[in-house]
């Protein structure tokens, strides 16, 4: 019998297994939505959509990849469906999770495809990174019988498309462009994938029959330059620090709109700095790691006064726990065609750690675990919103979800580290030929 260690790394470069590991309205969510935050918000909202508008027109018009990937057909909804067949005796959903060739996607995905349940995964594929690495996640998901649709979230035939061939109980939003920084590059993106995706998403679910309950990625992002720590829900989050943030920020004033006039089941759940294996080649740890190993500078930011930058580094298997009980504890949608029919469960969590860790810490871990001294570029953090503390207060979710996380920065980089020397080809810090 192999052991976990056998099970959970490949042996060979660039192939990988994975091992599975009612309604409460809080008074103090309602905070977050009243007087000038609501009202910089909505205006926000309705400048971001003039301009999603302004973009997809441009996409239309030139005939943008985005809408290009073929689906449909008997062969296609054959395969649909039997993704989203449910495998367990009682209490299995059906779940369309959108980013599913994504970091948290995969791993999503995986869990529950291994507890039985059915999965269908939407992806668009885009090059954001390198798309090589989504492909390789498909690879990894396919084998598993996870079948992924190839098209974009702001495909709204599509959506239809798929809820007309699955009667989905649960939708899994996780397609969003990710990054603060890359932000400063390319807002459009952000506004088109972020908010008018999330629009296109929402009504495609107020029009099913029957509706699904959602449970979406929100962002740590949102409390931009709040002060108080560790962050709870209840805390102000009307000073976004960053576009990203504030794409994110005005999807939970979309969510919380479209739960209250369409009786839409929704749960937003704010992660915190996410990593693990199959993670994202533009996060930290990611690129720092790719560069030692190659022997070349990382540069390690500062905040004012020299003080180290501090995150609330998550793994993504404690991710995944908060995300299954998530989709397991969410209430069911109240609408039918259209129309709310009653009230409808409306929850915010923080998904994170709550042991925050400092940069350069970080850094050191790595260069334990891969045995190779980084060298450090260390600066002060420039002006592109990022902020330089993130800390969660997880009760809520721990209470809610049963929301527990148990591994460590340690533990988890090390794991990190053995995924990304296999996937890469490493050996003892050479690139295998």
């Amino acid at each position: 019998m192999p052991s976990l260690e056998e099970e959970l790394f490949p042996s060979t470069p660039g192939k990988f297994k994975i091992d599975r590991g009612g309604h409460t309205m809080n008074r103090q969510f309602y905070r977050c939505f009243t007087s000038t935050s609501t009202m910089f918000l909505w205006a926000l909202f309705l400048i971001a959509l003039t301009a999603s508008y302004l973009s997809f027109q441009s996409f239309i018009d030139s005939g943008s990849k985005y809408f290009s990937a073929s689906w449909g057909g008997l062969q296609w909804e054959k395969q649909v469906r039997n993704s989203a067949q449910i495998h367990r005796p009682s209490g299995g959903v059906s779940v369309l999770v959108t980013g599913a060739a994504g970091f948290v996607g995969t791993h999503v995905s995986l869990a529950l495809k291994k507890r039985g349940d059915g999965v269908v995964g939407l992806d668009n594929f885009n090059n954001y990174y390198d798309p090589s690495l989504k492909k390789a996640r498909k690879s990894l998901l396919n084998s598993h019988g996870v079948f992924i649709v190839e098209g974009d979230v702001n495909d709204a035939r599509l959506l239809a498309k798929l809820f007309d061939v699955v009667a989905f109980s649960h939708v899994m939003h996780l397609a969003a462009q990710a990054g603060v920084r890359y932000a400063m590059e390319n807002p459009h993106s952000y506004v088109h994938s972020n908010i008018a995706g999330l629009v296109t998403l929402l009504e495609a679910c107020k029009s099913a029959n029957p509706q699904p309950a959602i449970v979406w990625a929100s962002s740590s992002s949102v409390y931009g330059l709040n002060d108080k720590v560790p962050f709870s829900e209840s805390d102000r989050t009307d000073q976004p620090a960053s576009l990203y943030a504030a794409t994110k920020k005005a999807g939970e004033e979309i969510t919380h709109t479209y739960n209250h006039i369409y009786g839409l089941s929704i749960t937003g759940l704010r992660f915190f700095t996410v990593y693990g294996p199959w993670g994202r080649p533009d996060m930290a740890y990611f690129s720092f790691t790719r560069n030692i190993l190659q022997g070349k500078p990382i540069t390690v930011y500062r905040g004012k006064n020299r003080v180290d930058l501090a995150r609330d580094f998550t793994y993504i298997d404690d991710i995944v726990k908060g995300c299954v009980g998530s989709l397991d504890t969410a209430g069911k949608s109240t609408g039918s065609g259209g129309k709310k029919r009653g009230p409808a469960p409306y929850r915010i969590f923080n998904l994170g750690n709550t042991s925050p860790v400092t940069v350069p810490t970080l850094v050191s871990i790595l260069e334990k675990h891969l045995k190779m001294k980084a060298k450090r570029n260390v600066v002060d953090m420039p002006g592109n919103g990022d902020v330089p503390f993130t800390h969660a207060n997880i009760s809520l979710a721990r209470r809610e979800l049963g929301y527990k996380p148990t591994t460590d920065l340690q533990t988890g980089l090390k794991k990190f580290v053995r995924w990304y020397l296999s996937y890469y080809g490493y050996n003892h810090g050479k690139a295998v030929n």
